[in-house]
């Protein structure tokens, strides 16, 4: 009996810490297209899909209403593992911190050890302003469970093996990833 009242109090408590940490979302969350991204921090074309996709999408489907994205983690690295703690480490800033990062990948993803590269990560994340304990948040168990799980589900369920891939209504998207395809796809949904 012991052992069943421990079991169900740490599944009630495993899902206490996950609804505290919320998944980095745009748009309308009752959107009849939803886009899953999922991403590495470290990753160059992670980077291009948010410097030069994103925007044209938000601007078309995300803001209209049509599509919401959420931004899970598929960490390919430690330094990407570490960033991606950091971004989800504040909730109401949270797509800010991750927009930053990829479009400043450069300034942070410098160094050959993993502890230079957080050197770096930090002195980047205080240059901007961004008001976190940045220990606290690369230390923080609950948010690095959370990331893995992003990760572990990504593979199971979507045989998610490359950043960044796309989901859409939970359909892996195939097809090369930029604007135009996207585009040709979301609107077959609309």
């Amino acid at each position: 009996m012991k052992k069943i009242f421990f079991i169900i109090f740490f599944l009630i408590s495993l899902t206490n810490v996950y609804a505290e940490t919320k998944r980095i979302t745009s748009g309308n969350l009752n959107a009849k297209i939803t886009i899953i991204a999922y991403e590495s921090l470290t990753c160059s074309h992670c980077a291009d899909f948010h410097k030069n996709v994103y925007p044209q999408l938000k601007k078309n489907y995300i803001d209209t209403g049509l599509a919401k994205i959420e931004f899970r983690h598929f960490p390919l690295d430690v330094a990407a593992f570490n960033a991606s703690k950091l971004a989800q480490c504040s909730q109401d800033k949270s797509l800010e911190i991750l927009e930053s990062l990829y479009f400043n990948q450069h300034a942070w993803i410098k160094g050959n050890t993993v502890e230079k590269i957080n050197d770096n990560l930090k002195k980047f994340i205080l240059s901007k302003g961004f008001d976190i304990d940045f220990e606290k948040c690369i230390n923080n168990k609950e948010i690095e469970d959370f990331v893995l799980n992003d990760r572990i589900e990504g593979a199971k369920n979507f045989k998610v093996n490359a950043t960044p891939t796309i989901i859409i209504n939970n359909e892996k998207f195939e097809k090369s990833l930029n604007y135009k395809n996207l585009k040709k796809t979301l609107e077959k949904l609309i």
